[in-house]
């Protein structure tokens, strides 16, 4: 008999280590499917709330962000692809890359959680960053990306054009950064037990079955 785990998923559209998070997270939920029935919800995180919809080349931010140089910047690329392409997803971007403002997408994502559909939009919208080089701060960009999941694009138009999910959103925002999120992916298991970072799918599976047997007042070696 399965157990029923509530999973907040804590991350931005714009992280690469969202997305190798998101991927092991799913395979491992993959491999426990006979023991664990799993809710996911994704919650929004910004990491760049200020950058303007110009946006700004990769390279150069996170130089500016981190101090990183060039050749450490390719090398983290590097990392990430690889790692990516372990999970079956294309990275590609490049130097020439750019970083954008995400708050739109987190809009369209409370949206489509209402609709059951976070973990598609989610995921569409990682590959339409990351592996086609697409703008998630682009308001047709974004309703092409919705419609693409069989959400309805004339609803992801009329919430694009206007200010609509945008207090939930930022009441979201607000609620995990005062629970102490500071990075990302931190994903959130029945509301206490925190995963933070890119893990590989064996620790998640360590992980959850550690979390069920807690649960159940045993313990797991």
């Amino acid at each position: 008999m399965s157990t029923a785990l509530k999973i907040d998923f804590v991350s931005d559209v714009s992280c690469p280590w969202c997305v190798v998070g998101l991927y092991g997270l799913t395979k491992a939920l993959h491999i426990l499917r006979d023991e664990v029935r799993a809710e996911i919800r994704f919650q929004p995180f910004e990491l760049n709330p200020k950058m303007g919809p110009e946006g700004q080349n990769i390279t150069e931010h996170i130089s500016e962000k981190y101090g990183s140089s060039p050749e450490q910047s390719k090398k983290n690329r590097e990392m990430i692809r690889a790692r990516g392409a372990e999970l079956g997803f294309a990275f590609r971007t490049d130097g020439n890359s750019r970083i954008y403002n995400t708050f739109d997408a987190h809009r369209l994502l409370y949206w489509a959680g209402l609709e059951g559909m976070q973990l598609q939009l989610k995921e569409a919208l990682f590959k339409a960053y990351f592996t086609d080089g697409g703008n998630p701060s682009d308001p047709e960009q974004l309703a092409n990306i919705a419609t693409s999941v069989g959400l309805n694009h004339q609803r992801a138009e009329a919430i694009l054009a206007c200010d609509e999910f945008a207090h939930e959103t930022r009441e979201e925002e607000q609620l995990w950064l005062s629970r102490g999120v500071s990075s990302v992916p931190t994903v959130v298991f029945n509301g206490q037990y925190a995963v933070t970072g890119g893990q590989p799918v064996e620790s998640f599976v360590r992980a959850i079955r550690q979390i069920m047997a807690e649960a159940n007042g045993g313990t797991v070696n």
